[in-house]
C-alpha cells in the first residue's frame, strides 16, 4: 500500500507537481494521427497533463499544439478558423500560427506592432508512428527522438491503433497494465477458468503458449529487473505434469507503456487530468497487414462467442463522435449476468472494457491506503517505486535516462518454456535476440 502522501505524488499531474514535472520530460503521444489527417482540417481540443490546449494541422502540414483560449478575450480557439497558415479565433479574427505567435489581428490598424507583443503557450508537436506527439516540458531538455517503439516503422496498413477514455487516473491503468495474473480470472471465459475437460481437449493441439499454460498455474511467481527503459517482468507458472515453468515476460515502459507478448505494442495510458487518462491500444504486425474484416470488427468493438469466451478485443466500441466507449460506468459496462453464468468471468465482453470496470471502479483515485498488496502484486510495487524515484529525483535536479534512450524502447513480450532450474537472469540472457531482436525477424 502507498501512504497519502506517496498517493498524493504518484497521482497529481499537474503543472508544478512532481510527477507533472516528470511526465513532461517525455515525449507524450497525445492524437491519433487520423484526428489531424490533413493540412487545414479541424482543429483538436487536446487536455493533456490537467493543461488545456488545441492542436491543428497548418496549410503546410506543420503540426501546432497551443493554449486553447484566444489571447485576446480568452474564447476558445476550437472554434477557430484554420486557413492559410494559422488558427484564426472566430471571435474577433486574430489569428495564430503553430509557435503561438499572433500573425494577423484584424481589429487593429495596419500600422500597429501589437501582434507583436502577443504569444499563446505552444509545446513542440511531431508525427510518428500513426501517433502525434508533444513534449511539454522545458526545451533545453527535450529528447532529439521519439521513443522507437516497434510500430513507428512498421507501414500504416500493419498498424491499429485506438483510444478511448478510461475515467480514472492514469496510475490505477498503469497497474492493471503490469499485473498479468488478473488474466486468469478477469479475462478468462468459464470453459478456460474452471479448466474443464471440454477446454482441454479444445486446446491441446493448439501451439498458442498462452491458451495451453497460462490457466495451469494461479498463483505465478513474479520477478522483475529494472533495463534502460524501465522494468521487465517475469511471471512463471507452474507446469507441473512436465516439470518446467511457463514463463511470460511483460515490460513497464517509463512513464506510462505497458506491453505483454500479445498485440504487437501494448498500451499508453494518458494523463488527460488527475480524474482520467487515455488508453492507447497500440497494435501492429510484422508479417502481414490487417484485413479489413479484423479492422472493421476490431474498431467497431464486436466480438465473436471466441471473444467473450477468451477475453480479447482491446478496442471497444465507441459513443459516436466520441473517444468514450458505448460499455462504461454509467450503464455498468452493460453486464450481462447470463453471460457470466454462461460464457465468461465477468459478463462483460471484450479486454478493454474488463479492464476499465476492474479500474474505474475502484475511484477517480484509488485509496492505496486501504491496499493489502501480495506476492503477485511485485511489479506494481516496483513500478510505483520507480515513478515515485524519479519524481523525487527530479526535484533534487536529477534528469531521467530513459527519455534519452529511445532505441531501448524497442523491446518487445515474449512468452516461452524453460526448465525449472533455469534462473530469471538466465532466461533474459536466453531470450535476448527475442527481446531485442530487429524488426521483421
Amino acid at each position: 500500500m502507498l501512504s497519502v502522501e506517496q498517493t498524493e505524488m504518484l497521482t497529481r499531474v499537474g503543472p508544478g507537481t512532481p510527477m507533472g514535472d516528470l511526465l513532461r520530460r517525455y515525449w507524450t503521444p497525445i492524437l491519433l494521427q487520423e484526428e489531424l489527417p490533413e493540412p487545414d482540417c479541424p482543429p483538436v481540443r487536446v487536455r493533456i497533463f490537467c493543461e488545456d490546449l488545441v492542436a491543428f494541422r497548418d496549410s503546410e502540414g506543420r503540426l501546432g499544439l497551443v493554449e486553447e483560449l484566444c489571447a485576446h478575450r480568452q474564447t476558445s480557439l476550437f472554434f477557430g478558423r484554420n486557413e492559410e497558415g494559422g488558427l484564426r479565433c472566430a471571435y474577433h479574427g486574430w489569428k495564430y500560427d503553430v509557435a503561438g505567435n499572433c500573425i494577423d489581428m484584424p481589429t487593429e490598424s495596419p500600422e500597429s506592432n501589437f501582434k507583436h507583443k502577443v504569444k499563446l503557450i505552444s509545446y513542440e508537436v511531431r508525427d510518428g508512428g500513426g501517433l502525434i506527439w508533444a513534449y511539454l516540458g522545458p526545451k533545453e531538455f527535450m529528447p532529439p527522438e521519439l521513443p522507437q517503439f516497434r510500430f513507428m516503422d512498421v507501414p500504416e496498413e500493419h498498424r491499429l491503433h485506438t483510444k478511448y477514455l478510461r475515467e480514472c487516473n492514469f496510475a490505477q491503468a498503469i497497474d492493471g497494465g503490469i499485473d498479468s495474473v488478473h488474466t486468469n480470472f478477469l479475462h478468462a471465459g468459464l470453459d478456460r477458468y474452471r479448466k474443464t475437460d471440454a477446454y482441454k481437449e479444445r486446446i491441446k493441439d493448439s501451439t498458442d503458449l498462452d491458451l495451453l499454460y497460462r490457466t495451469a498455474d494461479d498463483a505465478p511467481k513474479f520477478m522483475t529487473k529494472r533495463t534502460d527503459y524501465g522494468l521487465l517482468v517475469g511471471a512463471c507458472r507452474n507446469l507441473e505434469a512436465e516439470n518446467k515453468y511457463y514463463w511470460r515476460f511483460n515490460h513497464f515502459l517509463m512513464p506510462f507503456y505497458s506491453m505483454t507478448p500479445r498485440g504487437g505494442g501494448g498500451h499508453a495510458f494518458v494523463p488527460i487530468d488527475d480524474y482520467n487518462c487515455w488508453s492507447f491500444n497500440l497494435s501492429s504486425r510484422v508479417d502481414r497487414p490487417y484485413t479489413e474484416e479484423e479492422r472493421e470488427r476490431q474498431l467497431a468493438g464486436v466480438a465473436t462467442d471466441h471473444d467473450l469466451a477468451g477475453g480479447v478485443n482491446m478496442h471497444g466500441g465507441l459513443v459516436p463522435g466520441t473517444y468514450r466507449t458505448i460499455r462504461n460506468r454509467e450503464n455498468d459496462f452493460l453486464i450481462d449476468r447470463k453471460m457470466q453464468k454462461e460464457v465468461n468471468f465477468t459478463g462483460l465482453a471484450g479486454t478493454g472494457i474488463q479492464d476499465s470496470m476492474a479500474q474505474v471502479t475502484m475511484g477517480a483515485i484509488a485509496n492505496r491506503t486501504k491496499e493489502h498488496l501480495g506476492v503477485t502484486d511485485i511489479a506494481i510495487i516496483q513500478a510505483r517505486r520507480l515513478m515515485l524515484g524519479q519524481a523525487i529525483d527530479l526535484q533534487e535536479g536529477i534528469e531521467p535516462a530513459e527519455p534519452h534512450t529511445p532505441e531501448a524502447y524497442s523491446v518487445v513480450g515474449v512468452q516461452f518454456v524453460e526448465e525449472k532450474d533455469v534462473t530469471f537472469d538466465e532466461c533474459i540472457e536466453r531470450q535476448r535476440p527475442r527481446l531485442y531482436a530487429a524488426l521483421g525477424s
